[in-house]
């Protein structure tokens, strides 16, 4: 039986993305879960990710390929850019949650707002975005909202709130091509969000699971 190693940092991430993992892939497999909630707070409240955090990752991903696995998964597009330097160093497949996401995010138009909870996720999201824009030749002009709010009431699982701030921001938006849920803990919002935007709302799990659906079929 094939296996998944999932790096997680946010708690309810980390229950909702393997049950939905394992109730939409084609096969059987095994997952593990590794839950560094660290990673996701540190870098909020320092402003950037440090050399510390970069080894910690490593670490982290190291670990799970040492488990034996045949996919490693992280879940938090905070870590993205650093994923994307740590993969040379591992010998099986190493997806971020938002690298479909990320691709799909330029087709839509040219005006893209990223929605977040938590600052420390904006840049690596521009960034990869960003790239993406360059590698299919189009133009990107990019926004940003960000609801600190929010970020604390998931911290303490007060998810209630954590929805209703969203939705009350989601409001104030206009006149956008498309809008990135940046973290995988909004995911559950898209549906709502594109009910009071009404433009393409784009969030990350569900991509996901079907770039690692695509990817164990060519693992033998």
């Amino acid at each position: 039986m094939k296996s998944i190693a999932l790096i997680h940092t946010v708690k309810s991430v980390a229950v909702s993305f393997d049950e939905r993992l394992q109730s939409s892939i084609d096969e059987e497999v095994k997952i593990y879960n590794i839950w560094d909630d660290f990673l996701a707070i540190n870098p909020n409240e320092v402003g950037e990710f440090t050399i510390d955090n970069r080894n910690r990752l490593f670490l982290d991903i190291k670990n799970a390929e040492l488990a034996g696995v045949d996919m490693i998964v992280t879940t938090c597009s905070t870590l993205t850019p650093v994923v994307e330097m740590i993969r040379p160093f591992i010998k099986v497949p190493v997806i971020a949650i938002d690298d479909e996401m990320a691709r799909l995010a330029v087709t839509f138009g040219q005006k893209v707002l990223i929605m977040a909870t938590a600052e420390s996720t904006i840049e690596p999201t521009k960034s990869k975005i960003t790239k993406e824009a360059k590698k299919a030749n189009v133009k990107v002009d990019l926004s940003t909202k960000v609801c600190h709010e929010a970020f604390h009431a998931m911290k303490v699982m007060d998810m209630e709130k954590h929805d209703r701030l969203l939705k009350e921001m989601a409001k104030e938006v206009k006149g956008y091509d498309c809008i990135v849920l940046a973290q995988a803990s909004m995911a559950h919002l898209e549906e709502d969000i594109h009910n009071i935007c009404g433009c393409p709302v784009l969030s990350s799990p569900d991509l996901c699971i079907k770039e690692v659906n695509g990817l164990l079929k060519t693992i033998k």
